[in-house]
């Protein structure tokens, strides 16, 4: 991969995908970045001589992602590399959110980046290169985390389609991984990234403190620098070989290590009865 290469960042405007396309841009690549609010996107940032392209796309309306696809490859001449950034945080016991609000997360975080692979996948397959990075979350590999049982189950849908995914386009030398984010001192634990539940059950103490927590004392005070992890998603861009998983941070590894961790000992713990459950021959 080199500096002729063509991106396609969603949820641009603002966070890690606005880091991410300034980088892109300062490095020489040519970039299409898209949001939901265009006005914010142009103005974040500048025009850089046509190799920028700010795009309306209403991730949840396919024949948008259609078009914003088809319109990167006319007007930028190729699509190279695809970065699903686009996505919401979701607070809310799963007995206090709605289908509608729960829905809704998954709209946006699943099938919303569905269709940006259904429209982009055609073009990496028949030009028999391209790279994918699906921006998941620590939240996607485990969800051991109060109040965000919604949001987690739409990352961890992510790492599992992206798993598929990767061995799918595989022999079309498309490579794809899927990025696990710790806490990143971004906008994402403020009003405009974050839902709260719309109507709250004052019982879930837990959800409750680990609401108040993440609006009060986290956000602001992430460890995780944004530049740095869009630094490293242009590093591995550039290998030869990509990782399927990429995890993004000294907490996300800490957080995946406890996981691992959790599960080895509750398999070690019923491993002689769970594996003797075959059939057994006469």
């Amino acid at each position: 991969m080199n500096s002729k290469n063509i991106w396609f960042v969603t949820g641009a405007s603002k966070g890690l995908g606005l880091t991410l396309v300034q980088q892109l841009l300062a490095h020489g690549y040519s970039v299409a970045a898209t949001s939901r609010n265009l006005e914010e996107l142009k103005q974040a940032v500048p025009p850089s001589d046509g190799r920028f392209l700010p795009l309306h796309m209403d991730l949840g309306n396919e024949e948008s992602v259609q078009q914003a696809i088809a319109t990167t490859i006319s007007t930028l001449g190729g699509l190279d590399v695809v970065v699903n950034n686009a996505g919401y945080g979701q607070l809310g016991a799963i007995e206090e959110l709605s289908d509608q609000e729960s829905r809704k997360n998954f709209d946006v975080n699943v099938f919303g980046l569905l269709h940006v692979l259904r429209q982009a996948t055609p073009h990496l397959r028949q030009q028999g290169a391209g790279r994918v990075f699906n921006i998941s979350s620590v939240g996607g590999f485990t969800g051991n985390f109060p109040g965000w049982g919604i949001y987690c189950a739409t990352k961890f849908a992510v790492a599992g389609l992206t798993e598929s995914y990767a061995a799918e386009v595989q022999e079309f030398g498309v490579q794809a991984s899927v990025v696990y984010p710790g806490y990143f001192r971004t906008d994402f634990l403020t009003g405009g990234s974050l839902g709260t539940p719309q109507h709250p059950i004052h019982e879930y103490q837990a959800v409750r403190d680990s609401q108040a927590s993440h609006q009060q004392q986290i956000n602001g005070n992430q460890p995780g620098d944004p530049e740095k992890a869009a630094a490293l998603l242009i590093q591995m861009s550039e290998t030869e070989q990509q990782p399927l998983h990429l995890f993004l941070g000294a907490d996300a590894y800490q957080l995946a290590e406890q996981k691992i961790a959790a599960v080895q000992q509750d398999k070690q713990q019923w491993q002689e009865q769970a594996t003797a459950t075959n059939f057994v021959e006469a």
